[in-house]
């Protein structure tokens, strides 16, 4: 079964997928796996595993002077993903991007994915760089996700990067993309966002899962205009609960996303964590409630610093 076999199952009751980071360089599964053994309580759909290629880093060197060296502080997305598989018998969404990755590298992800029978993938193009003012792809890499798609595509058709056929074609990918409600920050408006969006279910795309929102008025709206333009895939909405005061400025402010007013209104009241994390559950619960009322089957958590939030939402909407 794949991804959009399950979205598109409208005898089912309403479901949530999660998502996570594989830990960083050293620290090993232990954290991970009991995340997880909590949310898998929740009987989640599906599990997206988050990719985090190579970055720049400056390391100081004797006499004052910087050396810029790569380094990949969270690797394995691929291992994590077929750990998870195996360990807790769901389907695993890792994904594959742009960013940090040559063609060959992208290459090799797919067919090592392909010995694992995992054929879902998310497709992104990735963060730029911390360093970079505008996303640069690497030497042989890809600066927009529509070129990884095709990459992809070639790839279910029997081909390998340099044209040459793949002897024995493993079974195909599918795979879903990202859409914003509030637009990417780098689109120059949200029409021509959504004219991507479209391109890239012209070009194959099954779903596409949102960008975090705090404000349904938004993904109501995207959506509206998405059929209007012609976009008929799933659009699953993502969503966050903050679970600190930090978070309350930190995540609009990384995720380029609004808040209410009314959300705004409390939040700016909250004196503590504890205070924070109680708002961020309860606004979260009544967002996903009016969700499912509009007809959303699905809900996608993104739980980094909000695992014990996302299980507290899930266990009141269950």
């Amino acid at each position: 079964m794949n991804v959009i076999d399950i979205l598109n199952d409208s005898s089912r009751p309403n479901g949530f997928s999660i998502e996570v980071l594989p830990p960083l360089k050293g620290n090993g599964t232990g954290a991970l796996f009991r995340n997880l053994d909590k949310m898998c309580e929740m009987k989640p759909l599906y599990v997206n595993i988050t990719t985090h290629h190579s970055e720049y880093v400056y390391r100081e060197l004797e006499g004052g002077h910087y050396e810029r060296q790569r380094i990949r502080r969270r690797p394995g997305t691929i291992a994590i993903a077929a750990a998870i598989q195996k360990r807790y018998g769901v389907m695993v969404i890792p994904h594959v991007i742009c960013s940090g990755a040559t063609a060959e590298d992208i290459e090799y992800e797919l067919i090592d994915l392909q010995f694992l029978d995992i054929n879902n993938v998310l497709l992104l193009r990735g963060d730029k760089a911390k360093d970079d003012k505008t996303f640069k792809p690497v030497p042989g890499g890809y600066a927009h996700t529509t070129q990884l798609i095709e990459q992809v595509n070639r790839f279910n058709e029997g081909f390998f990067v340099d044209g040459t056929p793949i002897k024995h074609p493993g079974d195909p990918f599918h795979y879903g993309v990202a859409a914003y409600p509030e637009k990417h920050e780098e689109a120059p408006n949200i029409d021509m966002d959504m004219a991507y969006l479209k391109q890239k279910q012209d070009m194959g795309a099954d779903y596409a899962v949102t960008q975090l929102f705090y404000d349904n008025r938004k993904y109501f709206d995207f959506v509206k205009r998405a059929r209007a333009m012609g976009i008929t895939i799933p659009i699953v909405p993502g969503i966050k609960p903050f679970a600190k005061c930090s978070q309350i400025t930190m995540v609009p402010k990384t995720f380029h996303c609004d808040m209410p007013q009314e959300l705004a209104a409390e939040a700016v009241k909250c004196k503590t964590d504890d205070d924070a994390r109680a708002l961020g559950i309860e606004w979260t619960v009544n967002q996903c409630r009016e969700l499912f009322a509009a007809g959303v089957k699905d809900i996608h958590f993104y739980t980094v610093s909000a695992v014990d939030s996302v299980v507290e939402v899930a266990q009141q909407l269950m």
